[in-house]
């Protein structure tokens, strides 16, 4: 069990809150299989009805996965690191899968940070299930910028956002807000954060199961203090579907490069400071993605991670940010450009039979 999450069960209804305050609430393996224990308990005790997650700390909900892990274990400054560094994976995208298809109402309070595999743990499709943000959300699918690609089951939703925001959120990995989540189907109701204590006690007052309702009608009242259609992926809508819509990265480039419009101008400098060989192999895998169940999504995913740690471009990528912090990575290929499509091939080249992939048994 990891002491990173702290578990209760009070009146029906389980609480998991990230506590992991170093580290923004990184996830760890320990934070990973505790989460999967505590959830593949609950989905069949009669006493729970139904699961919130939350965080212990004021600016953060969960900041992705502990990439610092990541580079110790490619560095070999851990024993066992390598499989240890699989394990991670594995037990994550099962962690997501478990959660997408929860069959309890999922309940995600998203206050803070809200990045990578943090949304891994807040994404639940079921109808039951419900995101809440608040005007400190700051979320992100921010893998480009250190050499990975939108994982944890990015592909499947970030394939289905409205029009190409998906597109444009993947491959950009820029940072949005409440109004923007609510906008683009990442969230599904806005609560101010010093409400969300009295949410909390509603929430452990709830007898009929409908939790869902009892959330929306408590954020009714702060409808009018966010406006998801004036939000900044609104205004730029038009715009991102236009120059994203195409399914090479030179096209996306070349659009975006006709266009004096300030906010693609700015999203061209965006994309080429990024990981140019992960910015064509994430294009293909939103496109891909968006023909897959989420099970399909996970597993390819999984082969894409390993071919990620051995091309190397992770592990460039979170010393350039995180280790050494001169955000200088040395890419390879350097630009977009030099990207050609026998590079990006081998990330989608299954590493494993099919009877022998770690995730074989997600359905």
């Amino acid at each position: 069990m990891s002491e990173h999450i702290r578990s209760t069960v009070e009146n029906g209804l389980a609480r998991l809150t990230l506590n992991r305050p170093e580290a923004m609430n990184s996830l760890s393996l320990p934070m990973v299989r505790t989460l999967a224990e505590k959830l593949g308990a609950w989905e069949h005790d009669p006493a729970v009805r139904a699961v919130v997650i939350d965080s212990s700390l004021p600016k953060a909900f969960c900041a992705g996965g502990d990439i610092r892990f990541f580079h110790e274990v490619a560095q070999g400054g851990l024993t066992g690191g390598s499989a240890l560094l699989e394990d991670f994976f594995t037990e994550e995208y099962a962690l997501n899968h478990l959660i997408h298809h929860y069959p309890k109402p999922y309940i995600a309070l998203m206050d803070g940070i809200v990045m990578g595999g943090g949304m891994g743990i807040a994404q639940s499709s079921a109808a039951a299930s419900i995101r809440v943000v608040t005007e400190r959300t700051r979320m992100a699918m921010p893998e480009v910028n250190i050499g990975l690609f939108p994982d944890v089951g990015g592909g499947y939703f970030l394939s289905r956002l409205p029009g190409e925001l998906g597109t444009y959120l993947g491959l950009s990995g820029e940072i949005v807000g409440a109004a923007d989540a609510l906008y683009a189907n990442l969230a599904d109701v806005y609560v101010p954060r010093t409400e969300l204590p009295a949410l909390m006690n509603l929430l452990t007052s709830v007898k009929d199961g409908q939790y869902r309702q009892a959330i929306e009608n408590f954020a009714a009242p702060f409808k009018s203090q966010i406006d998801p259609a004036n939000s900044l992926l609104a205004r730029q809508r038009a715009l991102i579907d236009r120059h994203f819509a195409h399914d090479e990265v030179a096209a996306i480039v070349a659009s975006l490069t006709s266009d004096d419009d300030p906010f693609a101008q700015k999203t061209l400098e965006i994309l080429h400071k990024r990981s140019p060989l992960m910015i064509h192999v994430s294009l293909e895998q939103i496109r891909r993605s968006a023909k897959l169940e989420l099970a399909d999504c996970l597993r390819l995913e999984r082969t894409m991670v390993r071919r990620c740690f051995e091309h190397g471009e992770t592990v460039e990528g979170i010393r350039a940010l995180v280790i050494d912090k001169d955000n200088t990575p040395q890419w390879r290929p350097a630009t977009l450009k030099e990207v050609t499509p026998e590079m990006i091939a081998p990330f989608f080249e299954s590493a494993w039979p099919d009877y022998a992939h770690p995730l074989r048994a997600l359905n």
